[in-house]
C-alpha cells in the first residue's frame, strides 16, 4: 500500500517528511485502521506506531474542525507523553483545521474543562484527568469516533487500567485500538466487555 488515497493535506505532510511508503508494521495495520477494524498493534517501539495513531486520526476525521464534541480521544501515561504526542501531530497538521488537545495532571481542570468546552477535535489525556473532566461534565464523548490507547503498557501501573475501563461506559458506537509491546492477557477482558470482534496485528518476523 501507499499513501495515495489519504486526503491531500496528509499526503502533502506525508511527502514533505521523506515517508514515501509505510514501514512494514504499517501496512499490516493502517488500511485496516482506514477500513474501521478495532485493532491491538503490538510491536516494538520503532515500528511506527505513533505516526500511525497521527495519520489514522487526520484521515479519520477528514482533516476538519467539527462542532465542539471530540471525536478521538488518546489515552497516554503522563504530561511528557501527551506533549510529544501533541508534538507529533502538530507536524502533520499543515492545511487542515483540527484541534488538539492535552488534558494532563499538572494543569488547572477548570481552565481544561473550559477549553474543552469551546470546542476541540482531538483530546490527547491521562486516564486519571480525563475522568475528572468527565465527572465534572467538561466532556462530551457522544460523538466520540476513535477511542486508542498509546503504548499501553503503563496501564497496569497506578489504577490507570481501572480508570481508562471507566470510559467506554460513555461511549456508543467506536473504533479502538490499542497499541502495545507486547499483548497483555488482561486486554482480554476488554474483549469480553466492550472490545468486540477486535484484531490482534503482531509485526511479522
Amino acid at each position: 500500500m501507499s499513501f495515495k488515497k489519504y486526503i491531500e493535506p496528509l499526503r502533502d505532510s506525508l511527502e514533505s517528511k521523506g515517508f514515501n511508503e509505510p514501514l512494514p508494521f504499517q501496512k499490516q495495520i493502517l488500511s485496516k485502521i482506514k477500513g474501521g477494524a478495532s485493532l491491538f498493534c503490538i510491536a516494538p517501539n520503532g515500528s511506527g506506531k505513533t505516526t500511525s495513531i497521527v495519520i489514522s486520526v487526520i484521515q479519520k476525521l477528514k482533516g476538519k474542525a467539527v462542532g465542539d464534541a471530540p471525536r478521538a480521544l488518546i489515552f497516554v501515561e503522563n504530561k511528557q507523553a501527551a506533549l510529544d504526542l501533541e508534538l507529533e501531530f502538530n507536524a502533520f497538521l499543515r492545511g487542515t483545521d483540527l484541534r488538539v488537545y492535552c488534558a494532563y495532571d499538572e494543569k488547572n481542570i477548570d481552565h481544561q474543562r473550559d477549553e474543552i468546552y469551546n470546542g476541540v477535535d482531538v483530546v490527547i489525556a491521562t486516564p486519571k484527568r480525563l475522568n475528572r473532566i468527565f465527572y465534572l461534565n467538561g466532556i462530551n464523548l457522544n460523538l466520540l469516533q476513535m477511542f486508542i490507547v498509546e503504548d499501553a503498557e503503563f496501564l497496569f501501573r497506578n489504577q490507570n487500567f481501572a480508570e481508562v475501563n471507566r470510559t467506554p461506559e460513555s461511549i456508543d458506537r467506536c473504533q479502538y485500538l490499542v497499541f502495545s509491546d507486547k499483548f497483555d492477557s488482561r486486554f482480554e477482558r476488554w474483549q469480553d466487555s466492550f472490545m468486540f470482534n477486535t484484531q490482534t496485528v503482531k509485526l511479522k518476523k
